[in-house]
């Protein structure tokens, strides 16, 4: 499986606007982060892990020609602010697309873009959306997936598992039965807001303490904000953890 970062930034992106600090000024693209998103491949096949505000962006960035499905996280609105610009993969590839998350997510999803969901535009001006409910492992294009209960603040809301690959973003706690779910992964990426604490994310010291405890082999934080530098930043963790950043691709994993 390959996986690619599209995004991994906060809900604001990097650079801010208005801002002008040393993160937001900086010339290494590294510290240019869009919102938070990933792209999974595997066998000719194509899933999405959110439709970030930044969905357009991303998609002409890669080249993107191609989506099978999309796996929502939750509903706030840099996960999902992009779903409209599904609708250029349902006229290309004359597909509905199918869309998978908690229900309470789903439903949040069909709330903001209700357009979608009723018969107000005729079908060429909306994207087709077909939303499956899910709250336990389920089979996609071939290969497993499954839920990760995890909290963003009090919200519950979904991690995923593919393999020995798992995916954590907007993290500020695991309950303790999560962590069977993790056991044996390999590759793990946590989001990791800033270096002082914040209600509703991990710091950068609270994601470390996360990977550890989880013991992947390889660990990435995403979901950063302009207070992280990539560059120093990295350089001050722990062996088998590193930053992201939009654009990392990581091949080959099972």
């Amino acid at each position: 499986m390959k996986v690619t970062f599209l995004g991994t930034g906060t809900s604001t992106g990097v650079p801010v606007i208005t801002c002008n600090c040393r993160v937001c000024t900086s010339d290494d693209p590294r510290d240019n982060r869009t919102r938070p998103s990933i792209l999974l491949e595997w066998d000719d096949h194509v899933v999405l892990v959110d439709t970030s505000s930044d969905f357009r962006q991303q998609a002409l960035r890669h080249n993107l020609h191609r989506l099978d499905a999309v796996v929502y996280t939750h509903h706030h609105a840099d996960h999902i602010m992009g779903l409209d610009d599904i609708r250029l993969f349902n006229w290309r590839q004359r597909i509905v697309m199918p869309a998978y998350g908690s229900k309470e997510t789903l439903d949040a999803v069909q709330r903001t873009f209700w357009y979608v969901f009723e018969d107000s535009l005729h079908d060429g001006a909306k994207p087709a959306m077909e939303m499956n409910p899910v709250n336990a492992p389920f089979e996609l294009l071939g290969r497993e997936v499954v839920p990760i209960p995890v909290f963003h603040g009090d919200m519950p809301i979904f991690g995923y598992r593919i393999g020995d690959f798992a995916y954590l973003t907007d993290v500020s706690r695991v309950p303790d039965r999560s962590f069977e779910l993790l056991e044996g992964v390999d590759v793990a990426v946590l989001s990791a807001l800033r270096a002082t604490p914040h209600p509703t994310h991990q710091s950068v010291e609270q994601a470390a303490d996360l990977a550890r405890k989880i013991g992947a082999g390889r660990t990435y934080f995403t979901h950063m904000c302009h207070d992280i530098l990539h560059a120093e930043t990295d350089a001050e963790l722990p062996e088998g953890i590193r930053l992201a950043y939009d654009g990392l691709v990581l091949d080959n994993l099972a």
